[in-house]
This record gives structure tokens, C-alpha cells and sequence, in this order.
């Protein structure tokens, strides 16, 4: 991890750095796809996990090609 790297990410910036929209990046959360965590009324993203997550994306799309 980078020095300056955040631990948790707002949906807003998972968003952007996925290259997706909020709208999709929520209804991923929503729906129990993208790993998430509640701090209270916020909604928080976990750096680490968010990378797993797209590991396991890439590895399932290989594995269905």
C-alpha cells in the first residue's frame, strides 16, 4: 500500500476509480457485489477489498472465455 493510499474509499471515488458511475457503483454495493462497510450513515469501501473484488472479476471472466 502507498503511503498516501486511503484504507477506505467514498462510493464517489470507488466510482471513479472503477470507471463507473455512482449510480452503478451504489447498486453494486446495494445489491451485495462490491464489498462495503457502514460507519454509521456512511458508506465506505475498503481499499483492499475493492481490489480483491476485481481480481475475482478478471479471474471469472477468464475462466468463462
Amino acid at each position: 500500500m502507498e503511503k498516501n493510499e486511503k484504507l477506505l474509499l467514498r462510493p464517489s471515488e470507488a466510482a471513479e476509480a472503477l470507471g463507473l458511475g455512482k449510480s452503478k457503483t451504489y447498486q453494486l454495493i446495494n445489491d451485495g457485489t462490491l464489498p462495503s462497510v457502514r460507519i454509521g450513515k456512511s458508506v465506505r469501501i475498503p481499499n483492499a477489498a475493492l481490489k480483491k473484488w476485481i481480481e475475482s472479476q478478471i479471474q471469472a471472466q477468464q475462466a468463462n472465455a
